[in-house]
């Protein structure tokens, strides 16, 4: 039997639309895992190919990105001492023997930032009349294109999603104008894609049948995608830094723990309709049904 997944968002058996933020020990902010070279790897990938769809930032930002990269260079170095040493402006990567030039002149502060961990990075700011989405590495998006986000705040970056701005728009706002530097925060949600692509800015809302998922193959086509996020306030700035790291586990990790494949069948039937279509899972809804439901029984 293969190892519980990390985070069980769904481990309640429940669903409803809600922060659900829980405070954050600051030295738990970065996790590593021994996905970090490969990850590391796609971000360097998509950074050459696709810079624009991954990283963009207004200007009047680049303050803000440096003290960002450099609280991240220091939490790395004092906790990840094994992987990290930072002699003046170089931080050493022991693990696979990179050197990161932290003052390159060629890279916007968050870029570089972005490039030294497995979460992306998303700098969020006050306006007029919300927090907007300013700066951002994203390399791993879920079913989102940064082009489509970036300067918007945050009621209108939520839109597509039923029931934010009458349930959580305004809990949402205050929140962010009450956050204090010293009390960081973390939650975690849950989506079941498809596909185990990292990179996917697309894929909302599909509700077509599709044949080739049936109660037999849902196990291995089907993923559970799992965003542990967390939210702190730069103390420098006053702007808040989001982060959002990503977990991928086929669905049959499942196998081996029946409470957890009841429970994400019971937050899945919690979906309200329009939850539901904007998931995508409608696609293959009853052949996970099926699959949940027999391997709930153990």
């Amino acid at each position: 039997m293969g190892s519980r997944p990390r985070y069980a968002p769904y481990a309640d058996g429940s669903w409803r639309l809600s922060m659900g933020l829980l405070a954050l020990n600051p030295s738990n902010w970065i996790e590593i895992d021994g996905e970090y070279p490969a990850q590391l790897a796609l971000k360097e990938e998509l950074l050459a190919t696709r810079r624009e769809d991954v990283f963009q930032a207004v200007p009047g930002t680049e303050a803000a990105q440096k003290e960002v990269l450099a609280l991240l260079v220091r939490h790395l170095a004092e906790h990840f001492p094994d992987r990290f040493l930072q002699q003046g402006a170089l931080l050493h990567s022991l693990a696979d023997g990179r050197t990161v030039q932290l003052d390159d002149p060629a890279q916007a502060p968050l870029e570089i930032a972005g490039r030294l961990v497995q979460e992306d990075l998303c700098l969020m700011r006050a306006g007029e009349s919300g927090y907007r989405l300013v700066a951002a590495s994203l390399c791993f998006p879920a079913s989102w294109r940064l082009a489509d986000k970036l300067g918007r705040e945050m009621m209108a970056i939520h839109e597509p999603v039923p029931g934010y701005a009458e349930t959580l728009g305004k809990p949402v706002d205050r929140f962010f104008g009450f956050l204090k530097s010293d009390k960081p925060v973390w939650r975690a949600n849950w989506s079941l894609p498809d596909n185990d692509r990292l990179f996917s800015p697309t894929g909302h809302g599909r509700s077509a049948h599709d044949p080739d998922i049936t109660p037999g193959t849902v196990g291995q086509r089907v993923f559970i995608r799992v965003e542990r996020q967390t939210l702190r306030r730069l103390p420098d700035s006053g702007d808040i830094l989001f982060t959002i790291r990503t977990y991928l586990d086929r669905l049959d990790r499942l196998e081996g723990f029946p409470e957890l494949a009841r429970a994400l069948h019971g937050a899945v039937g919690d979906l309200t309709p329009g939850m539901a279509r904007y998931k995508s899972i409608q696609p293959f809804r009853e052949a996970l049904d099926a699959y949940l439901t027999r391997v709930g029984q153990g």
